[in-house]
């Protein structure tokens, strides 16, 4: 018989385990955070796919072709995603308040990799912030410092 409910769910978390290691997984909701803020304002530049390329690989030291794969398995990840939550909420429970920054930061260069702060990316942004469980002063912190950087 058709189960309605668990066609609408999101896969808890023992059925997300049993696919990926929680390290992968982890990789996975970050990638899938940085997509999803370029992808915000219906432009996904060059420069923006440029930076998730090379944060991906500083931050979690892939080669070339892991990134590849992670990309491809976020982007099925969050195609199949029915909210942000899942991932900040799996963020939440494995990285400390310093990790989280560390995103939020990384999702700013992103916003700026093409030099224009979009209104849906400002919104975006915001609202991942707040799933982080990250005060406002940390994103303006970590705001300012990218734009100073850049």
């Amino acid at each position: 018989m058709f189960n309605l409910k668990k066609y609408f769910r999101a896969p808890d978390s023992e059925e997300v385990a049993e696919k990926e290691s929680p390290e992968k997984m982890i990789q996975i909701a970050t990638c899938a955070l940085f997509l999803e803020i370029a992808n915000s304002d219906d432009h996904f530049s060059d420069e923006e796919r440029h930076a998730i390329i090379e944060i991906l690989k500083k931050e979690f030291s892939l080669s070339e072709n892991e990134v590849q794969n992670l990309l491809e398995k976020s982007e099925h990840t969050l195609d199949e995603s029915i909210d942000l939550w899942q991932f900040t909420n799996l963020i939440n429970k494995h990285f400390s308040d310093e990790d989280k920054t560390k995103i939020l930061e990384n999702l700013w260069r992103i916003i700026y990799a093409d030099e224009i702060l979009d209104t849906y990316e400002d919104y975006l942004v915001h609202k991942i912030a707040n799933l982080l469980r990250l005060p406002h002063k940390i994103l303006i912190e970590t705001k300012l410092k990218v734009k100073k950087n850049e």
